[in-house]
């Protein structure tokens, strides 16, 4: 019987992720019974809730009067962040290196068995529609993921070739012995550069940031720095590869003070 310190799957604060998770990118904002519908909960239970919400500012009605996140999630989430700390002391090394690929540039990190982006530098130039903040992609079907994994603890890489390992693209690489050897080369080269595995018309490019402390295996991994380049530019990834790997370096000094 789960104590009052271990909240059901279905406690107020689970109800509640499920409400503010029904957002994203493309779907800004939500009527109270979309927001119903997408969450799994009764109209009447998303109606209390949100209204509690609302009141306390992590919604907030737009002039259609359909429910969107407010302000105060985003105050809440800048005052102590670490994805925040992240950004901000990698920054600078990104708009140099930006000024150097003249293309998208990312920063990554692990959170719940996916790749989180953190910050994004768009390059007005490129035509690709590429890795947004707070998107999350599969660790084993991106650039960013794949070298977070390569230079993770046995037990992360362990428990993510585990799987399930979805199918993104033709390209993805789902066969667990094959992944395993595919991390093993990259860890070794120091960078990753699959073509197509997360998205077909584009390679991401990425490297390992370094952050304080160390491991029984390394330094432990921080982020993953990525630089996004059309498919047909395969040819530009040995003149990237060492722009990113000085910008990583920079990274891992910054964050280790």
């Amino acid at each position: 019987m789960p104590t009052p310190a271990e909240p059901t799957r279905d406690s107020i604060i689970s109800r509640v992720v499920r409400i503010l998770s029904c957002f994203d990118r493309s779907t800004a904002a939500l009527s109270l019974s979309s927001l119903a519908r997408r969450s799994g909960l009764p109209l009447t239970t998303a109606h209390r809730l949100c209204e509690e919400l609302l009141r306390h500012g992590l919604l907030e009605r737009d002039a259609a009067g359909d429910l969107r996140p407010g302000l105060r999630i985003w105050e809440l989430g800048s005052r102590a962040s670490h994805a925040l700390t992240l950004s901000e002391a990698c920054r600078p090394y990104m708009e140099d290196l930006q000024d150097t690929v003249r293309q998208h540039v990312t920063l990554a990190v692990m959170d719940r068995g996916s790749a989180l982006y953190v910050e994004r530098l768009s390059a007005p130039e490129s035509p690709l529609d590429a890795a947004h903040i707070a998107q999350r992609m599969p660790l084993h079907a991106s650039s960013s993921g794949l070298v977070l994994l390569a230079f993770s603890d046995p037990s992360v890489r362990a428990s993510a070739l585990a799987g399930p390992l979805e199918k993104v693209t033709p390209a993805t690489v789902t066969d667990p012995e094959q992944l395993r050897r595919h991390l093993a080369d990259i860890r070794q080269r120091g960078f990753a550069a699959p073509p197509g595995v997360g998205r077909a018309e584009w390679i991401g490019v990425a490297v390992p940031v370094f952050g304080p402390g160390q491991s029984a295996h390394g330094p432990c991994i921080a982020a993953a720095l990525n630089c996004i380049l059309p498919l047909d530019a395969a040819d530009l990834v040995p003149r990237v590869v060492p722009a990113l790997t000085t910008a990583a370096r920079g990274m891992s000094r910054a964050l280790r003070g």
